[in-house]
């Protein structure tokens, strides 16, 4: 073989050497394209089946009348339930367990009884009718005998008293000393019938940060993945906190996903029945402020200063006489004068008896002296007001302590109701923490909720505490406590 073929043969294979590279590097170049194409199409679809489509109906029919339709609620805003505010006897404790996720269980139809047979009764047989008498003759009428006079009795002779001897004296018997008698009221005080519609309108700060944001997104159109993260915004904007946040999230999305929602009508009832769960409505939210067991309930009353826990001990205190209850309230706040003077003007409001003791005592002997004035007296409540002790203060917090184990000895505490200021936010919640390690809280009662709260700290005092919120205060009216009702509260804040 020639140089010149064997030159030409290896210029022959290097050629066909570089084809075959770029025979391989096409080749995996297209199938990498092939592949991004096929991620780029899974995402979208994968997008498109978590979007739920809110939509208006095209052609919607109009409903025809149904008499037995439940009434729709009102559009209008705040409190529009008329619950009073209940009360029971102490004993039980109320807790909070887990949000469940899912759909409210069905109420079992209760099945009426037959009535039991009647026999016939029998018929009744007619008396036979009496002869008629005849009537005497008329004659003349004898003339009475004379009535002879009494002799008069001799008056007897006076008896002289013995004279004291050697021997002893009988005492003399005791006299029962009268019952005390019911103070009166120096006011009248407003029926607790109702009180939810005489407070309407004061959640309309509160509502028009959550319940718009959320009504506005949800009948927006589409949820997908962004609208979901502003709805999570709103929530814990409105103080709800990050994990109720969350759960409620959750809850709303499962419902809205397995219910067919496709409507803005239908996600907005979703997310009033969501949030009404999370509140758990089951939950027993009387106050047990009633006498049991032949002693009066003992009600402790506990907040920070500047909460409202002096002036709710007394408007409780007038729900109780209005309801016709005998209360008592123990002046236990006696590190600060005007406290006990505040709590001494509410009794005189309210018609109850007050009980105080000097400057700077001691707070344990003060409720001590309370609770033994009402078991002597009969009292049906005893109301202690102890004092605004600051949470980081560990040494007030254990007076705290010391003031329901003192009170214990005689009569057991029936509720722990904690005072919290709604508009304070996380910093309620911190507060709520501590006091929850110092005593058992049993209840809240949310003060300030008038419009200038946010309105979530409801949900999340719950969770944190594990107690259910049993009374709030909508207004600096003597008789301006209501009962809380979730149900209500959702109802006003979405309005």
């Amino acid at each position: 073989m020639h140089a010149s073929d064997s030159s030409v043969l290896s210029q022959a294979i290097l050629a066909a050497g570089g084809l075959g590279q770029a025979a391989v590097i096409g080749i995996a170049v297209g199938v990498i394209v092939v592949v991004l194409l096929l991620a780029v199409l899974s995402g979208l679809l994968l997008r498109r089946s978590r979007r739920i489509s809110i939509r208006e109906p095209e052609q919607p029919q109009p409903e025809a009348p149904q008499p037995d339709k439940p009434p729709q609620r009102s559009a209008g805003g705040g409190y529009q339930a008329g619950g009073t505010i209940s009360f029971s006897a102490g004993g039980g404790t109320s807790t909070i367990e887990p949000p469940r996720i899912g759909p409210p269980p069905v109420a079992p139809v209760p099945v009426s009884e037959p009535e039991p047979l009647r026999e016939p009764e029998p018929e009744p047989v007619p008396e036979p009718e009496p002869e008629p008498v005849p009537e005497p003759e008329p004659g003349p009428v004898p003339e009475p005998e004379p009535v002879p006079e009494p002799e008069p009795v001799p008056e007897p002779e006076p008896v002289p008293e013995p004279e004291p001897g050697p021997g002893p004296v009988p005492e003399p018997e005791p006299v029962p000393e009268p019952e005390p008698a019911r103070l009166r009221p120096a006011e009248p005080i407003a029926p607790t019938a109702g009180r939810l519609q005489r407070l309407r309108g004061r959640l309309a700060g509160s509502r028009s940060a959550l319940g718009q944001g959320l009504l506005g997104l949800l009948g927006a159109g589409d949820l997908d993945e962004e609208s979901w993260e502003e709805i999570e915004d709103i929530l814990l904007l409105a103080d709800l906190g990050a994990a109720t946040t969350a759960d409620i999230t959750a809850m709303l999305r499962e419902h809205i996903a397995s219910r067919g929602v496709r409507t803005p009508e239908q996600a907005q009832e979703m997310l009033r029945v969501v949030l009404t769960e999370a509140l758990r409505p089951e939950m027993d939210r009387s106050v047990r402020a009633l006498p049991h067991d032949g002693r009066p309930a003992v009600v402790l009353v506990a907040g920070v200063n500047g909460t409202g826990k002096t002036t709710t001990t007394g408007k409780l205190a007038r729900v109780l006489v209005a309801d016709g209850r005998t209360v008592l309230l123990g002046a236990a706040d006696t590190f600060r004068a005007a406290a006990v003077d505040q709590l001494a003007t509410w009794a005189g409001r309210a018609g109850a008896e007050v009980v105080r003791g000097p400057e700077g005592a001691d707070p344990a002997s003060v409720a001590f002296d309370a609770v033994k004035r009402g078991i002597e007296t009969g009292i049906d409540a005893v109301l202690l007001d102890t004092a605004g002790r600051l949470h980081t203060k560990t040494g007030l917090m254990d007076q705290l302590g010391k003031v329901k184990r003192v009170v214990s000895r005689q009569a057991e505490v029936d509720e722990v109701l904690l005072v919290l200021d709604a508009t304070t936010g996380q910093n309620g919640i911190v507060q709520a923490r501590v006091f929850r390690e110092v005593v058992d809280v049993t209840g809240v009662v949310l003060t300030k909720l008038d419009g200038t709260a946010k309105g979530g700290i409801v949900f999340q005092v719950q969770r944190e505490l594990g107690v259910p919120v049993k009374l709030v205060g909508l207004g600096e009216g003597a008789d301006d406590l209501a009962p809380f009702e979730p149900a209500a509260f959702v109802d006003a804040l979405l309005a």
